[in-house]
């Protein structure tokens, strides 16, 4: 290798070297988002949950390999078969997976038992809904934080959000979704209303552009001052859109987050 080129090479890696700890990705996001439509049009939640092991590092992709079948939408099956037919363990007289899909309780649970089957793993469920008293930029940081260290784990982290619409002033609850966090900022400021983000979409398997925010009406909340939850600014996510009246105020929330 000439000096020349030398001198080029190292300049190059040395530009790049303050963008290298800018984002924080999933170690293997290469592996790309698996698609909920092979299965079922409410399946989003063990897609986006398959989804999660396979990007992950390699302890998290022993248990994607696990889960029996040659293909995803074999796995996706074992996945609702043999965990999602199961009795909900928070609504009773119901199976965790039902033709209206599955809540973040029951998805965690499906998650906590296929992490523990084949890898050693604890994953965790969170509310991303903020407490009373509690600032939107601590939220926001706190937030951010648990998304970025299950990157950091090895995990991609799976965040449930949903469709609310202030109607005869009550914010009512649409519909729901889970979608895989693929990517966030390093580091975000103290005093930030919102970060990007990348997800893995599972209807159509997509990769997405998004913000967190720190929504400028205040829902889900007795506080009018204080957001009680998170906003999710993704302009491509159709979830609940159909359901949202002319004229009405709509957002998407940030959830529920299953993390390591």
């Amino acid at each position: 290798m000439s000096i020349r080129l030398s001198i080029r090479l190292l300049s190059s890696l040395l530009l790049l070297a303050p963008l290298a700890g800018q984002d924080r990705w999933a170690p293997h996001a290469v592996a790309g988002p698996v698609n909920q439509l092979i299965v079922s049009g409410n399946a989003c939640g063990p897609a986006a949950l398959l989804t999660a092991f396979r990007c992950g590092d390699e302890n998290t992709r022993q248990a994607a390999a696990a889960i029996p079948g040659t293909s995803d939408r074999e796995r996706l099956l074992h996945i609702i078969r043999a965990h999602g037919l199961k009795p909900s363990i928070s609504l009773r007289n119901r199976t965790r997976w039902t033709r209206h899909g599955i809540n973040p309780e029951d998805l965690h649970a499906i998650a906590t038992e296929l992490a523990t089957a084949s890898a050693n793993l604890t994953l965790k469920s969170h509310s991303l809904h903020a407490a009373a008293g509690i600032p939107g930029t601590r939220t926001l940081r706190h937030s951010h934080q648990l998304l970025r260290d299950s990157l950091a784990r090895g995990f991609p982290p799976v965040l449930s959000i949903r469709r609310y619409t202030l109607r005869d002033g009550q914010w009512l609850m649409l519909d729901g979704h889970f979608i895989t966090i693929v990517r966030v900022p390093e580091k975000i400021d103290r005093q930030a209303t919102s970060f990007a983000l990348t997800y893995f979409e599972p209807w159509g398997a997509k990769k997405r552009e998004a913000n967190l925010v720190i929504p400028k009406v205040p829902f889900l909340t007795e506080d009018p001052e204080r957001p009680g939850a998170l906003g999710l600014d993704a302009p491509l996510a159709d979830v609940g859109k159909s359901k949202v009246r002319r004229g009405e105020t709509t957002i998407l929330a940030a959830s529920f987050l299953i993390a390591r």
